[in-house]
């Protein structure tokens, strides 16, 4: 039988590696056994074995099928919440740590892409683009702050006629260009780290949904066909992680955001829209992000689902944004459209720790999971092989259940969404 197949999507159609891997169908050992083969648990896996670990990864469905396979592919830097407000909870010293680990994601994905000779289309350059003059001020200091914490000479500010240069649309006042930015296909990432794991002679188990975790100084994973013995656990399943754990469900939710993407544009028309190639997130608060392909079309995002429930009709709630940036695309078709998962915590900072003696995990990137979890990876692996400083750093940050339990967490978050949206429409 086939594993669960990826969605519906342009990055799965235009994948690099169509190879089904095998499931799980007896009972080993490794040193470490990862959950997910989404980028967590592919970045931990290279880490690993790169140390000199032996390690086992058990996929529920197909390698990148979650997040990993269906996001934006933008390149960005920080995360969720940035450096300053991190400041707030652990203070300006502990600070410092985490500003010189917010643009490392990056540095790791491109070290990941030359070192294995990884086909994902990467392109340098991501714009954060200001719809008004508050969300302008804001991206000026955010600059100041990037560049305080040692990320110099790679941030430009764009008025109003450096930002048409570089996306023809008339709806932003000015922006931020951070150079280091960038953008992949973010399924052929996932694959190529995937064959770089199996290169340095890591397992790859598809259709290996993990049913449960047997904890203690020797754990043991099982799945419906097999079980993995092992020295420590990983888990790496973010938002399709589902109630294995239930220390982890408790304090995030899954929601869904939505992707289109437009037929092959003309060399023209593509060059007209997005001269520089580089890709464009929005400063509102459910924001638009857009770049193009590698065969020059148009991939466009927008929008949260809270609770993760798949929307009817995904072209009618994204081709009106696209549309509104860019109407000169009006008589253009959308080949593909799809939605996906990401995992939200309340305070929107990634959740990082242990369960028990010797289950570890990272979860809720919150949105800002390209970068975060190839640092993620980076961490997890220093822990196990005894260097804790930085997976401590992100394992004291407090997390909170969201108001109101389960019950309440859609309905909550969803009035929050409406009030910082209406702050945005109304750039107060």
């Amino acid at each position: 039988m086939s594993a669960t197949p990826h969605a519906s999507s342009y990055y799965a159609a235009s994948a690099n590696d169509k190879v089904e891997r095998p499931r799980l169908e007896s009972s080993i050992e490794t040193d470490v056994c990862i959950v997910g083969a989404g980028y967590t648990g592919l970045s931990s896996a290279l880490h690993l074995l790169e140390s000199g670990m032996k390690v086992v990864v058990l996929e529920a469905a197909r390698i990148g099928w979650g997040a990993s396979g269906r996001n934006g592919g933008q390149i960005v830097n920080s995360f969720s919440r940035d450096i300053d407000s991190i400041e707030k909870v652990v203070g300006k010293e502990q600070a410092k740590l985490f500003g010189q680990m917010a643009f490392e994601g990056g540095r790791i994905i491109r070290e990941r892409i030359a070192k294995y000779n990884i086909d994902c289309d990467l392109k340098d350059g991501g714009v954060f683009a200001a719809m008004n003059k508050k969300q302008m001020g804001h991206l000026q200091s955010q600059k100041n702050l990037w560049e305080a914490h040692g990320h110099n000479q790679q941030l430009e500010i764009l008025d109003q006629d450096a930002i048409r240069k570089v996306v023809d649309t008339d709806l932003y006042v000015g922006g931020l260009l951070d150079k280091s930015g960038g953008h992949i296909h973010p399924l052929n990432l996932a694959l190529g780290e995937a064959r770089a794991v199996e290169s340095l002679g890591g397992l790859i188990f598809e259709d290996s949904a993990v049913i449960d975790i047997d904890d203690g100084a020797s754990p043991v994973v099982r799945t419906a066909h097999g079980q993995v013995k092992c020295k420590f656990v990983i888990v790496a399943g973010n938002a399709y992680l589902g109630k294995l754990l239930p220390e982890l469900h408790a304090k995030s939710m899954p929601c869904g955001t939505q992707v289109v993407t437009t037929e092959p544009l003309s060399d023209e028309l593509a060059a007209s829209i997005l001269p520089q190639d580089y890709c464009v997130e929005d400063c509102n608060y459910l924001l638009d992000y857009y770049r193009l392909s590698g065969d020059k079309r148009l991939i466009f995002g927008g929008g949260v689902v809270y609770g993760a429930r798949d929307p009817a009709n995904i072209k009618a709630l994204i081709e009106p944004k696209l549309l509104k940036t860019f109407p000169q695309l009006k008589d253009v078709k959308i080949d593909y459209a799809w939605t996906g998962n990401f995992l939200m915590t309340l305070s929107r900072l990634p959740q990082v720790g242990r369960i028990g003696h010797n289950i570890y995990y990272s979860q809720g990137c919150s949105g800002h999971g390209v970068t975060y979890t190839h640092l993620a990876g980076k961490l997890l692996a220093e822990m196990l092989n005894g260097q804790a400083t930085r997976f401590d750093a992100f394992a004291a940050l407090p997390h909170y259940p969201f108001p109101g339990g389960h019950a309440l967490r859609v309905p909550f978050s969803a009035l929050g969404a409406w009030y910082y949206t209406m702050r945005d429409k109304f750039g107060i």
